[in-house]
């Protein structure tokens, strides 16, 4: 399905069933790859990801693997319970203020949330930690639902929800500059932060490549 979300319009557009985490195509349209799941480490941990938490990399490093089905590329999460990031990327979120993914959930864990995440963080704040809006495969919560961040937790809203189609790609659209605005109340950094991503201990979730898309 594809899913279309943006806040600042509180527009839902549905969704589309993929079959694959291939890059996506977008006919007539400049695109800026932000991950493609290409490149990878010996151990098969995402080449230029770091952890969030350095103290459990171990563990991290076996959670998460670039794996490739049908000649495309993904990036497979399994019980990881903690996030990883990407910071080098050159990214203008007003000129590319879409963001696309495709994720498919194989296996869900009971009492998580949320089962999984996509970070676009835009800016950082005045002690450099970066804002972020936190797009997420809630369990249970309504798609749509917008939850405020606090001083140390970014704002998060549902773009996939429940459990009941395991192995099923999904793509989301959502734009992450009218997000960032209307939730932050300001614009964002020229260049942004990076992106990050977490799937939920129990969790075994697939992520296909992160794309930007120009506005419309």
């Amino acid at each position: 399905m594809i899913r279309t979300v943006c806040m600042a319009a509180a527009a839902m557009l549905g969704s589309i069933v993929l079959a694959s985490g291939a890059v996506p195509t977008f006919a007539g349209e400049p695109t800026l790859v932000l991950e493609d799941f290409q490149a990878k480490e010996a151990d098969g941990f995402p080449s230029l990801w770091e952890h969030e938490n350095q103290r459990s990399q171990a563990k991290g490093r076996d959670a998460y693997k670039v794996r490739s089905e049908d000649g495309a590329s993904f990036l497979s999460a399994n019980d990881a319970g903690q996030r990883i990031k990407k910071k080098k990327i050159d990214w203008d979120p007003k000129a590319y203020p879409v963001l696309t993914w495709r994720w498919r959930l194989t296996k869900a864990a009971t009492g998580n949330e949320p089962l999984a995440a996509v970070y676009a963080s835009l800016d950082t704040d005045l002690l450099f930690i970066p804002v972020f809006t936190k797009y997420v495969w809630s369990e249970s919560k309504p798609e749509g639902t917008l939850t405020e961040g606090g001083m140390f937790s970014g704002s998060e809203i549902v773009v996939q929800s429940g459990t009941k189609e395991l192995g099923q790609w999904f793509e989301e659209r959502v734009n992450v500059y009218e997000d960032f605005k209307r939730i932050h109340k300001h614009e964002p950094s020229e260049k942004a932060w990076g992106i990050s991503i977490i799937a939920a201990p129990g969790v075994e979730i697939d992520f296909g490549p992160l794309v930007a898309l120009p506005g419309r």
